[in-house]
């Protein structure tokens, strides 16, 4: 069939178009083409109207005749609507599936959540002494745990208006905020401002690093969203402020409130919040510790952007900006206690476990019966320790149910942090007297019984007097008092040695002691603490005592996890026993060796035994007064000599100038 053709418009003649291909592919030839040549011209057909739209599918060409051209397009129209929406939902769909692996790579390994109010830190503790002040803290400091809502109503309110103003209203993520900072870091051409919400500093301090990575900040997006949906705003702002490092080892506003103010967070006024909260843009910078002009200065931009806030109206801003330029920062209180301190710490693992981040250990150290310690120790050095070669001294003092009140280790614990009171064992010489007498008094030997002081040799060993002098029989108290050698071998030999072993394991001293005749003459090796703890027993009459320095320990959130409820040791001693050593114990000191610590007028009577190893190389004085009983030690690190440096002379004044002004 050949194809319809338009006829050509009048007067515009054309040139016949080529026929395609196909036409000639279809040419007649032959008789056919002569026949079509004679066979005239059909008149063209006017065009029929388009047939109606198959009910079914097929395509359009299987109807009869041609489509108008003005609905020619409704199936390319109609294909690529599908194309376009096909694609939209495939373009979908790989955005929600990069999105959730994007979401995935960055979440897989987000830290664990359960654990976000305690601190995540090696143990440390605050020690308290017994009147409450700071002594010292071990590791970073860390206050009580303070809700939001028990907080001085300003502490809050500074930070939010430092910080993150629109903290309430928005939902983990400041927009404006990252803008402002963007704006003010591009003006400024360097980073002047950070546009993190509190809810992103806490989910940097909880739970990542410190880092400024891209992966860092999108995982402190994503746990900052968390956050809002878990908690409520009250409960992130508490676990802000009680994590938030303040400068100067202060983690949380309770612990930067005492460690700057010496009050608890609870108590601060506008300046002291104004300048807490300043803090934390650069807690070391702005630390009131290291630059208080800095800190000030700081205090007052903070008082301005509370007034900017409508938390403090005109006239208390302008109050409290002048508190703030002459604020002052409280020093820490309590004594300077190294010594005490190691020794408690070594202590709480074992009370407490090490499961806790940070507490506080409420004590039995008295402040000024500690400085009463350290002054009457480095006097002494500092009068005879060159001149009688005294490199080190030790005192350590305790009331009659063995509570240390006063701990002095060493002579310097910066330079030398071995405890001479609790570590160092050391021969007490004849401050062991003590043990060996009360042993043969509980078999039956009394003060007046008469003992010969004449040489004396057992199982090969010649014990001899300090002076080289022998006064025959003499009384077990004068023997005691004079502390004469060979007198106290014959009371040690009626004890046994089996008897004396098993006094001062009832006494309290643990140390190995010596099993033959020479532990009379204080030749084992025995550690001041222990010593001194074993003289406490006879001052309170004959109750075994336990040596300790905790009274209570709390963790952040003030719930208290250890507290002493008392020894329970038992009897070290009968009260007969204990009477008895009670008089040789003042006669020692009123006649005896020990003249030297007796104590002025009006402090009552003082009880108490000296003690000197061989060749001068340890001096003791071991006695109590007026409920304190404390044991005073001098010698060397090394073991060598001092230059003859008995226990009734430097040890004894020693003792006798701090119980004098502890006891004051």
């Amino acid at each position: 069939m050949a194809s319809r053709r338009r006829t050509p418009p009048p007067k515009r003649p054309r040139k016949p178009a080529k026929k395609s291909a196909r036409a000639k592919a279809k040419k007649p030839s032959g008789a056919k083409a002569k026949a079509a040549a004679k066979k005239p011209k059909a008149a063209p057909k006017t065009p029929r109207a388009a047939p109606k739209k198959p009910k079914s599918g097929g395509s359009a060409r299987k109807t009869a005749g041609a489509r108008p051209r003005g609905r020619a397009k409704s199936p390319a129209r109609r294909r690529l609507r599908w194309r376009i929406a096909k694609w939209s939902a495939v373009f979908v769909l790989w955005l929600v599936v990069l999105g959730a692996v994007f979401v995935g790579y960055y979440a897989h390994d987000l830290p664990d959540t359960e654990h976000l109010t305690g601190p995540e830190t090696p143990l440390s503790i605050t020690v308290l002494a017994a009147d409450g002040s700071e002594v010292a803290t071990v590791g970073e400091m860390w206050g009580e745990l303070v809700p939001v809502q028990e907080m001085a109503l300003v502490l809050p309110q500074a930070v939010l208006a430092i910080e993150d103003r629109r903290f309430y209203t928005h939902g983990g993520i400041d927009a404006f905020g990252v803008i402002r900072a963007a704006w003010q870091n591009a003006v400024e051409g360097r980073v002047v401002a950070g546009g993190s919400t509190i809810s992103q500093q806490v989910a940097k301090l909880v739970f990542l690093s410190p880092e400024r990575t891209v992966r860092r900040k999108i995982q402190e997006a994503m746990l900052a969203f968390w956050l809002e949906r878990e908690f409520t705003k009250e409960e992130i702002l508490t676990i802000y402020l009680n994590r938030a490092y303040f400068g100067a080892g202060a983690y949380g506003v309770d612990a930067a409130a005492r460690r700057y103010f010496g009050r608890s967070a609870r108590d601060v006024g506008v300046a002291q919040a104004a300048m807490i909260a300043g803090l934390l843009k650069a807690p070391s910078r702005y630390s009131p510790a290291n630059d208080l002009a800095l800190a000030r200065k700081r205090a007052g931009v903070v008082v301005d952007a509370m007034v900017d806030a409508d938390f403090l109206t005109d006239g208390e801003g302008l109050a409290a900006s002048e508190r703030a330029r002459t604020l002052t920062v409280t020093p820490r209180s309590g004594p300077a206690a190294g010594y005490f301190v190691d020794w408690v710490r070594e202590q709480v693992p074992g009370y407490v476990g090490r499961d806790h981040g940070a507490l506080r250990v409420f004590t039995t150290l008295e402040p000024k019966r500690q400085r009463a310690a350290q002054a009457a120790l480095a006097k002494t050095l500092a009068a005879a320790g060159k001149s009688r070669s005294i490199g080190q001294g030790a005192l350590v003092a305790l009331d009659e149910n063995g509570a240390v009140r006063a701990m002095v280790g060493g002579r310097d614990h910066a330079k030398s942090v071995f405890n001479r009171a609790t570590q160092a064992r050391r021969q007490p010489g004849s401050a062991f007297k003590t043990v060996v007498y009360l042993a043969a008094i509980e078999e039956g030997l009394e003060p007046d019984d008469r003992v010969e002081d004449a040489p004396i040799t057992v199982g090969g060993w010649s014990p001899r007097n300090y002076d080289d002098e022998y006064r025959g029989p003499v009384t077990v108290r004068e023997g005691f008092a004079r502390s004469i050698n060979t007198v106290a071998v014959r009371v040690g030999l009626k004890a046994g040695v089996k008897g004396i072993h098993e006094t001062a394991r009832r006494l309290g001293i643990e140390s190995t002691l010596p099993a033959d005749a020479s532990i009379a003459l204080g030749t084992g090796e025995v550690t001041l603490l222990e010593l001194t703890s074993a003289y406490a027993a006879l001052a309170n009459g004959g109750a075994r005592v336990l040596p300790h320095g905790i009274a209570e320990i709390r963790n952040r959130a003030g719930d208290v996890l250890y507290s002493r409820a008392g020894s329970g040791a038992g009897r070290a001693a009968d009260s007969a026993a204990v009477a008895a050593m009670r008089d040789l114990l003042s006669a020692a000191v009123a006649e005896g060796t020990g003249r030297a610590a007796r104590l002025p007028q009006g402090f009552g009577p003082a009880y108490g035994k000296t003690g000197t190893s061989q060749k001068f190389r340890d001096a003791w004085f071991v006695g109590w007064a007026g409920g304190l009983v404390a044991g005073v030690w001098l010698g060397n690190d090394d073991g060598s000599p001092m230059d003859e440096v008995t226990g009734g002379s430097y040890p004894a004044e020693t003792w006798r100038a701090f119980m004098a002004d502890a006891l004051r």
